[in-house]
């Protein structure tokens, strides 16, 4: 019988988590591995200001063939300042799946959720993933928390060309060039209208919280001086990576037309098998009242940046039911489609409960 071990993850680890990564992508539209190079922890602090992970480790090989992430981040949850926990990149080395890992790792999940650190948690897979809904939503277990359908997100891989003019009614400034704590007031007093949308200090705006952020790169609308939707671009490039291991057949057999029609409109072709998608967030998209017009030319703004700096794709992620979502999906793009689920132990449903409807929004930048 082979037998494991569960512990914390220590920074010896490194080398094997991010071997994992690497060796078992998640499949979907395009299959990917989500890879840490070159320091798999440099991306710790992005998840929020605790963090867990989770091994399991083989023992008579003493290989790490198993991953989970336990992490806990401020939130606004029914407009109140939370902190909510994320349960994340959950990786099972192929060779060692259809065992007891998973339920063992949740076991110890749970042990580790009685420090009180949140009460609720939401996660993220992606659709039509039928290995991890089975395995995580259908059949609940007895250590299991429950998993809670609650909103499809889109992540749009909008398909970057040349720089466009930026049409605005408003004022359009860099986070440089503004006092930085009013654009962390109107985050909060505009974010609490969203579900689970992020609490961020001036503090973390320049240090790891939101490591690869540049002021300079975060766009500010502003009316009368005063400051009416933000959106950043936030490249995570050198601490984290989205390979492509395979393409759906459906996008198999396009990508020559695609590449044909991207040389003719000035795009960049699709990335290459083995290669990382070279691409940049669109985060904290945020303005005042949910204003299509006020969002549109902030999303124009960081479009040019990312164009300028020859990524290939910006990537924003939005609600289904958000009303900005429309505005994105203006740009040529490509959708990626997840499902936004709350997770929480039975002693916990109230959480779950109590949650009052408002719009969710995901910075899919700290997922």
């Amino acid at each position: 019988m082979q037998t494991y071990t569960f512990t914390l993850a220590h920074p010896t680890d490194d080398p094997a988590i991010r071997r994992l990564l690497r060796e078992n992508p998640v499949p979907g539209q395009m299959t990917l591995s989500y890879e840490r190079e070159p320091d798999y922890f440099l991306g710790s602090p992005v998840m929020g200001p605790f963090s867990q992970t989770l091994v399991a480790r083989h023992e008579e090989s003493e290989a790490v063939v198993g991953l989970a992430t336990r992490s806990v981040r401020p939130l606004f949850v029914n407009g109140q300042v939370e902190d909510v926990g994320y349960i994340g990149q959950l990786r099972v080395g192929a060779a060692h799946r259809g065992r007891w890992l998973v339920p063992a790792g949740f076991r110890l999940f749970h042990q580790l959720h009685q420090d009180g650190a949140a009460r609720g948690y939401i996660t993220t897979i992606i659709e039509g993933n039928a290995e991890a809904e089975g395995l995580l939503v259908e059949k609940v277990r007895r250590h299991y928390p429950a998993y809670r359908r609650m909103e499809r997100i889109f992540t749009l891989a909008l398909i970057l060309r040349h720089p466009q003019r930026v049409r605005s009614r408003v004022e359009i400034r860099t986070a440089a060039e503004v006092d930085l704590s009013d654009v962390v007031a109107f985050l909060h007093r505009e974010g609490r209208r969203k579900q689970f949308f992020p609490v961020y200090s001036a503090e973390d705006l320049t240090g790891p919280a939101t490591r690869g952020l540049r002021l300079e790169k975060m766009a500010v609308a502003l009316r009368g001086g005063k400051v009416v939707g933000v959106l950043a671009l936030w490249d995570q490039s050198a601490y984290k990576q989205t390979v492509v291991r395979a393409y759906r057949d459906d996008l198999r057999r396009m990508k020559s037309f695609y590449n044909w029609g991207a040389k003719l409109l000035g795009a960049q072709p699709l990335t290459e098998i083995g290669q990382p998608i070279h691409f940049a967030y669109a985060a904290f998209a945020c303005v005042e009242a949910d204003d299509p017009l006020l969002f549109r030319p902030l999303l124009q703004t960081v479009y040019n940046w990312a164009a300028e700096r020859r990524f290939a794709f910006l990537m924003i992620g939005l609600g289904e039911s958000d009303p900005l979502l429309p505005v994105a999906r203006g740009w040529l793009h490509i959708p990626y489609i997840s499902i936004l689920y709350t997770v929480c132990w039975q002693k916990d449903e109230a959480w779950r409960q109590g949650l009052d409807g408002r719009l969710p929004y995901v910075e899919i930048g700290t997922l």
